[in-house]
């Protein structure tokens, strides 16, 4: 049914608004100006580095600095291959982050679910003990870490690396929080009664619902992974770089070539970007549903 709501006669009191109704503010041009600024800001480190990197380097320390981009910019990438084993330092990078993001999102996805819908003995229990665990320093495993490395004889590989992040406590508290509120217990009896196991009932069901919050979770990884740099500097030899330990090794000279220094981050910088822009839909997609569901 449809009310039609008549105008009010002359000097009649007004009506009380009614709560739930909301009224949305068109924004204004101060609101436009901030964001342009906030993306101004965000976006500037990226073509300075992009700038320097196009440069000679005796243009670094110019003044007023040079704010237009140059013609040197594969001249320096030559230069960055040539004296570092750069395209190593990236492959090592790609798997090692590429892997730690796939498990990570795997087993927080299969712990989430379990954390969240299925009923066992001590699930409180083993999830707070799953979250005491971020409160633990990374430093204090440091040494304690590199031992069993070497125990197995991984000092010097990137199994040293990938191996301690196949899974993450923030990932299966986060994963546990989102199957809370996205997977409603209706869904999975209704799949129970049509005969799913809890494998079937995750792979059919949970997995796909999971989707936005699982992207948003796997950027969050590859870049802390990507951006890794005590790790691999305690335990890979400066003969199997990530990309972080290669950019130390360049930048620790008797006198820094910034230009060089700047070209292979500007180079390391392409793969984060290059994951947001593949998964950049899904990833906005699931910080809007926790947005809204919140």
């Amino acid at each position: 049914m449809t009310t039609v709501l008549e105008p009010l006669a002359p000097g009649a009191p007004p009506q009380p608004r009614r709560r739930g109704v909301m009224r949305m503010r068109m924004p204004g041009p101060w609101t436009y100006a901030a964001l342009i600024a906030v993306l101004a800001g965000s976006a500037f480190p990226v073509y300075w580095s992009l700038v320097v990197s196009s440069q000679t380097p005796d243009k670094v320390d110019s003044v007023p600095p040079v704010l237009v981009p140059g013609g040197h910019l594969f001249a320096n990438i030559a230069r960055v291959f040539d004296q570092t084993d750069f395209a190593l330092a990236m492959m090592n990078s790609v798997i090692v982050s590429g892997t730690i993001t796939v498990s990570v999102v795997l087993f927080s996805t299969l712990a989430g679910f379990a954390f969240a819908k299925l009923k066992f003995r001590g699930r409180s229990g083993l999830m707070l003990l799953v979250v005491a665990t971020q409160a633990v320093p990374t430093e204090l495993g440091v040494i304690p870490l590199f031992m069993m490395m070497s125990d197995f004889g991984w000092a010097g590989e990137i199994h040293a690396v990938i191996v301690p992040g196949l899974v993450t406590a923030f990932g299966v508290f986060f994963m546990r929080q989102y199957f809370e509120r996205a997977v409603p217990d209706e869904l999975l009896e209704a799949g129970r009664m049509d005969g799913c196991s809890s494998l079937r009932l995750y792979w059919n069901v949970v997995l796909p619902a999971a989707r936005p919050a699982a992207a948003v979770l796997g950027l969050f990884t590859f870049m802390q992974a990507w951006n890794d740099f005590f790790w691999p500097l305690v335990v890979l030899p400066p003969e199997n770089p990530t990309v972080q330990t290669a950019l130390s090794t360049l930048a620790s000279g008797y006198t820094t070539d910034y230009t060089l220094v700047l070209t292979a981050a500007t180079i390391g910088t392409v793969p984060v970007l290059a994951v947001f822009l593949l998964f950049g839909r899904q990833i906005v997609g699931g910080i809007m549903q926790g947005a809204l569901k919140g």
